[in-house]
């Protein structure tokens, strides 16, 4: 059951009416609710992974508790590593083990060995990168006492799973939810209509944007070996672009359901593609995610390795990286895309650029870093999309072997790749009006006037309608994550 499914919808409606009609104005039925829908929403994934969720929510709703109470430096410790290897134990589980043992086997293979290793048939849960990371900030935050750790159970586990947000973010706080989730919630229709709006265009972003560039990409990564270089600079440009509509309209709709139930989440991805420098962008890319490793990761490495001065902190960049890369799945390509990424703060480390806002008023240099900064994302999320690291050499080789200057081949019709192209410049012009506002579209059409904002809205609902009926819809990408 995804967002954009007309099964969602129709749980969704029943929850709704359910949760501001009947259960109104009474906190405890409202929370209980919605841990019960929030349980139905997981099971339909795959109700036998439910089991892991529910555990794992009593395990650290308890070790938090213990740990707050508990004035024995060594006890509280000891109930820290409980939680984190439980947590990193069963992630490593579900998803590494079968890429470590494959890389164990392709090791001794380099030296004549034939062990007789197989790979395990696991399936991976939905949202356990998303809701593990979610768990262990809450333990973390409490033995270092940032937080105080809550007493009702209910509301332990509906942060947990939160359904808006628990197969693939926002990695919201437990300082952040867990006070909203106490705090009793009245309807608000400003409230509503923002988040109704934020549905909106995260439904266009996903079903009209990144589901016509997955077309596109997917034929060209599928046949790279066939086309010329034009088309797999097209490729390249697309999935880019694919990525982030797929994710940050994922996450625009993550937020505006939330906002229809009363709840404030923050924002994932803050345009991205305006960024100036690598820094900036990770900044404003998978925000969520982002902030938690540099709180929970970096920030431990650069204070262990700061006898090292600025070695220390690339050492700690590379090694943050490394882990962000390999969040995302237990492939060689993660890592590398990861590692590649930590490179790329080298510069700006060793230039003392790297902690530093971009202040010039130069608007042509201004866009030159935009553009700078966008195809290096680009041509990295080569290494990303590609199934193996060879793949992505293989068509890095075939890239740039050739003229980009030839004529593109595109299976899918020039006609379709307008269309999309088409598209893609609408997202961009509304997101680059609306870059400084809290969200693109309030600046750059709620202050116009009533036609004109509704004519936008009638557009963008046309077109999500008209999409919707393809049969050529797409997961979410960051689902199997």
């Amino acid at each position: 059951m995804t967002f954009n499914s007309f099964e969602f919808l129709v749980f969704f409606l029943i929850f709704y009416f359910l949760y501001w009609s009947v259960f109104s104005g009474n906190l405890k039925i409202q929370n209980i609710l919605l841990l019960i829908s929030s349980y139905f929403f997981y099971s339909w994934c795959n109700w036998k992974f439910l089991s892991i969720l529910i555990i794992s929510s009593i395990l650290f709703y308890s070790l938090g508790n213990a740990i707050s109470k508990t004035e024995n430096e060594k006890k509280k410790t000891f109930f820290l590593h409980i939680a984190v290897f439980q947590s990193l134990g069963v992630l490593f589980l579900f998803k590494y083990l079968n890429f470590f043992i494959s890389s164990v086997a392709d090791f001794l293979a380099i030296f004549n060995l034939n062990a007789d290793i197989h790979t395990l048939k696991i399936i991976l849960p939905l949202g356990i990168s998303f809701y593990t990371f979610r768990l262990l900030s809450y333990i973390l935050d409490i033995y270092n006492e940032k937080i105080e750790p809550t007493t009702n159970w209910i509301i332990f586990f509906n942060y947990v799973s939160f359904f808006p947000c628990l197969i693939a973010g926002p990695i919201d706080r437990a300082d952040n939810l867990i006070p909203q989730l106490e705090k009793k919630r009245e309807f608000s229709y400003q409230l509503a209509v923002d988040g109704f709006r934020q549905i909106l265009w995260g439904l266009f972003k996903k079903i009209v944007v990144a589901d016509s560039c997955a077309i596109i990409t997917n034929e060209i990564f599928d046949n790279y070996q066939d086309y010329p270089a034009s088309s797999l600079l097209i490729g390249a440009f697309i999935y880019i672009i694919q990525i982030y509509a797929d994710f940050s309209g994922y996450s625009d709709m993550a937020i505006g359901i939330s906002k229809l139930l009363g709840f404030s989440i923050p924002k994932n991805f803050n345009y991205p593609f305006f960024a100036t420098n690598i820094a900036e962008f990770w900044k404003r890319w998978h925000i969520s995610l982002t902030s938690w490793m540099t709180e929970y990761v970096y920030t431990p490495l650069s204070f262990f390795f700061r006898k090292y001065g600025k070695y220390g902190i690339v050492i700690s960049i590379l090694i943050n990286f490394i882990l962000v890369g390999l969040w995302h799945g237990s492939q060689w390509t993660f890592i590398v895309f990861g590692l590649l990424h930590g490179i790329y703060f080298i510069p700006l480390l060793l230039n003392g650029t790297l902690n530093k806002k971009n202040i010039t008023k130069n608007g042509f240099k201004t866009f030159i870093d935009i553009i700078t900064t966008f195809s290096i994302v680009m041509l990295t999320g080569v290494v990303f999309r590609s199934s193996s690291v060879s793949m992505a050499c293989e068509f890095y080789i075939n890239l740039f072997s050739s003229s980009f200057f030839s004529w593109p081949l595109i299976t899918t019709g020039y006609m379709f790749l307008l269309v999309t192209v088409l598209y893609i410049t609408i997202m961009f012009v509304i997101e680059w009006f609306g870059r400084q506002d809290s969200f693109g579209i309030a600046t750059t059409f709620i202050k116009k006037s009533k036609s004109i904002r509704w004519s936008f809205y009638i557009f963008l609902a046309l077109s999500i309608y008209y999409f919707s009926f393809s049969d050529k819809t797409q997961q979410f990408i960051y689902l199997q994550f």
